[in-house]
């Protein structure tokens, strides 16, 4: 089989996921990196044992060997390198948010539709097997009629003002652009209805941040010393709590902040129909709790064998064998370049169309915000 050939744009921790988790398909050739500089290339190159490294991204996707990019930058990048990598005819994987605004979503969504390529937004949650269980569920028609959705998106590694990340000077919007459209691509992946409108509560905690004199890798933070910092005002939000309603007749509620202590990454989602319901935690990914009213409720631990068939193939271990957020990156990956090599081949992964999406509920989230009011979403 012939390898096909990637680029990495990104030296960050996503730059690193992405490669570790390409080099378990098999068929993947890693051949670059393109940093913010060309120091900051070599240096993350040599660790992860990469041969090319630069600091100009268009160097790699002007090279005609180069099949496919992806996109680890921060997000006010995107839509600039995408755009390079879609003129190349490059095959183009980007990281969530998909984009700056919609109208840059929509103008990368036609250039890849007018190049032909496969692209992907890289909302990888769905690819937990006990995701793709509750979606399996909903298709067999286990919940009934949807009634109500609702969970929370909590990370604690922005607790504090001498915390620091670069998408606290990226955009409009942070907590929500960064984690809360992980849980309503979610919400809507498993449920299969659309949110079609919301009312949201955004604050900023923090009005201030201590900013590093130095670079900082994602969660990486607390590692600095109180000389490296600088005082600079905030202008996204720390927190978002927000209720909507989806499909005719269904409602739900979300939480997200980045400053719940203790909390590391519990991306939370239940699900509640007229015959059961399903809840389900990033932080206890092999468990799916499955109530219902009349006889006990259970716990379903992860084992292909026992999951509706169209869920087993997320699983590649036997059960009992934990897969965890590394193997999302997999799974998506897998089916991406499945299309890749084959442009027939179905599309099982979420593409730029579902990055669109989130940026209209972006959207949607900060100006119901500021107008304390419900909002319809386009």
């Amino acid at each position: 089989m012939k390898k096909i050939k990637v680029a990495i744009i990104g030296t960050g921790f996503m730059g690193r996921v992405h490669t570790e988790a390409l080099r378990r398909l098999g068929n993947i050739d890693v051949v670059g990196v393109a940093g913010s500089s060309t120091e900051r290339a070599r240096k993350f190159a040599d660790q992860v044992f990469i041969d090319r490294a630069t600091g100009d991204y268009r160097e790699l996707i002007a090279d005609p060997q180069v099949d496919t990019v992806h996109i680890c930058s921060p997000n006010s990048l995107h839509c600039e390198q995408t755009m390079a990598a879609l003129m190349a005819g490059k095959h183009v994987l980007c990281e969530k948010p998909l984009a700056s605004s919609v109208d840059e979503g929509r103008k990368m969504l036609a250039l890849a539709n007018e190049k032909g390529v496969a692209h992907c937004t890289l909302y990888n949650v769905r690819s937990y097997p006990q995701v793709q269980q509750m979606r399996q569920m909903r298709l067999a028609g286990e919940f009934g009629e949807i009634r109500f959705v609702q969970g929370t998106y909590l990370q604690d590694w922005l607790l504090y003002d001498t915390d620091w990340n670069w998408r606290i000077e990226d955009g409009k919007s942070r907590t929500f652009a960064d984690i809360g459209t992980h849980w309503c691509d979610l919400a809507e992946h498993v449920t299969g209805l659309k949110m079609t409108a919301l009312c949201a509560d955004t604050e900023i905690f923090l009005s201030t941040r201590k900013k590093p004199t130095v670079p900082v890798e994602t969660f990486k933070g607390k590692e600095l010393r109180p000389a490296e910092y600088t005082e600079v005002p905030i202008a996204n939000e720390d927190f978002v709590s927000m209720t909507f309603r989806m499909g005719k007749t269904a409602r739900g509620s979300l939480t997200a902040c980045q400053m719940a202590a203790g909390r590391k990454n519990r991306l939370f989602l239940e699900v509640y129909g007229t015959r059961c319901s399903a809840a389900w935690t990033a932080e206890r990914p092999d468990e799916l709790w499955i109530g219902h009213r009349d006889r006990p409720s259970e716990i379903l631990i992860k084992d292909a064998v026992l999951f509706e068939e169209g869920a087993r193939s997320f699983a590649d271990l036997p059960g009992g064998h934990s897969e965890g957020y590394d193997d999302t990156f997999k799974q998506t990956f897998r089916r991406f370049y499945r299309r890749v090599a084959d442009p027939g081949a179905p599309v099982e992964y979420p593409t730029f169309e579902d990055g669109i999406r989130q940026l209209q509920i972006v959207d949607a989230v900060v100006e119901s915000s500021k107008k304390h009011s419900w909002l319809d979403i386009a």
